[in-house]
C-alpha cells in the first residue's frame, strides 16, 4: 500500500565542485532526522559537488547534432512532438526558437554522453541538466547513484546512530500508466521500466500518465515503485526549483542571456537539495 510523506527541506549553501556533499548531507539532517525516514538528496547538487559536470564551450557541433536543433527540436518537438506530448504553449514557442548554435552544443554533448536515442528527447536528455548550473556548464548523470546512496546513508548511520533510507532524486519525470512506471533513463529502482529513449516520454505523455519526479537510487528499507515515487516527488516540491527550473527561467531571473549566469549569482539564492521525508499516518 502507498502512503503519504510529509516533507522538511533543509537549506544548505550552494554545492560548488569540490564540496563534500556527505558531510553536506549529515551537518543538514543531523538535528532533525529519525530512524525510518526518508533522507532524499538531489542528484544534480551531488553531481555538481563532484564534478561531474561539463562546459559545453569547449565542444563543436557536429552535422548531426545541427540537423537535430534545426529539423527535430524545432520542427518535430515544435510541431508534431510537443502537440502529441501535450506541452505547454511555452514550452512549444521555445522549442520552436531553439538556439541554433548553443543547442546544437547541446545536443552534441548529449550525443557523447548518453547516446543518440536520449538525444532525441526535447529537454533533460538521459539527466543532462543545465538548470541552477553558471555560464555552460551542464550537470552529467551519476553512474554511480547506488553506491552515493550508500555512502551517505553509512554516515548517517554512524554519526547520528539513525537509521535512515537515503533516496538519490531527479526532477525528471516518471510517467505511471496503470500498473507501469515509465522512467526517463534505466535507473536502478525496481519497477521502473525504461525503453526507447525518447519514445519512454513520448509514451507517457500521450496516454495521460501521471508525471512524479524520479528516484534514481535507493539505499536502505526497500520501497515499492508507489511509495518510492510518491517520496520522490514529494521531496522534488521541497526542493523547489532554486534560481530556475530551466536555464530560460535562470537567464530571466537574473536578467542576463542563457550563459550570462554566474557562481556568485547562483549563491545568492536559497539551495535546498536535501529533503528528510517522514511517512503520515493516514
Amino acid at each position: 500500500m502507498s502512503g503519504k510523506f510529509e516533507a522538511h527541506a533543509v537549506r544548505t549553501k550552494y554545492w560548488r565542485p569540490g564540496t563534500d556533499y556527505v558531510r553536506e548531507v549529515v551537518n543538514a539532517v543531523r538535528e532533525f532526522v529519525r530512524d525510518g525516514d526518508v533522507v532524499a538528496v538531489s542528484e544534480k547538487a551531488v553531481s555538481t559537488a563532484s564534478g561531474n559536470i561539463v562546459d559545453e564551450s569547449l565542444f563543436k557541433p557536429s552535422p548531426l547534432s545541427k540537423l537535430l536543433v534545426a529539423f527535430w527540436v524545432r520542427v518535430v518537438w515544435g510541431f508534431l512532438l510537443g502537440r502529441l506530448c501535450r506541452l505547454r504553449p511555452k514550452t512549444v514557442r521555445r522549442l520552436r526558437n531553439y538556439p541554433l548554435y548553443q543547442g546544437a552544443v547541446h545536443k552534441q554533448v548529449a550525443l557523447r554522453t548518453v547516446g543518440l536515442f536520449q538525444a532525441l528527447r526535447h529537454y533533460s536528455e538521459g539527466g543532462i541538466d543545465g538548470s541552477n548550473l553558471p555560464y555552460s556548464y551542464v550537470s552529467l548523470p551519476l553512474r554511480d547513484a547506488s553506491r552515493v546512496a550508500d555512502e551517505i546513508r553509512r554516515a548517517i548511520l554512524n554519526e547520528t546512530g539513525k537509521k535512515v533510507t537515503v533516496m538519490i532524486v531527479d526532477g525528471d519525470t516518471t510517467y505511471t500508466v496503470g500498473g507501469l512506471h515509465l522512467a526517463p533513463r534505466k535507473v536502478d529502482v525496481e519497477g521502473l521500466v525504461h525503453f526507447g529513449g525518447f519514445l519512454t516520454f513520448v509514451l507517457g505523455r500521450a496516454l495521460g500518465g501521471r508525471g512524479r519526479a524520479t528516484p534514481i537510487a535507493i539505499s536502505g528499507n526497500s520501497m515499492t515503485p508507489e511509495d518510492a515515487l510518491e517520496a520522490a516527488d514529494t521531496a522534488h516540491r521541497a526542493m523547489g526549483p532554486g534560481a530556475g527550473r530551466t536555464v530560460w527561467d535562470m537567464a530571466r531571473r537574473f536578467g542576463t542571456t542563457l550563459t550570462g549566469v554566474t557562481w556568485e549569482m547562483l549563491e545568492s539564492v536559497e539551495h535546498r537539495p536535501v529533503v528528510v521525508l517522514r511517512r503520515v499516518n493516514l
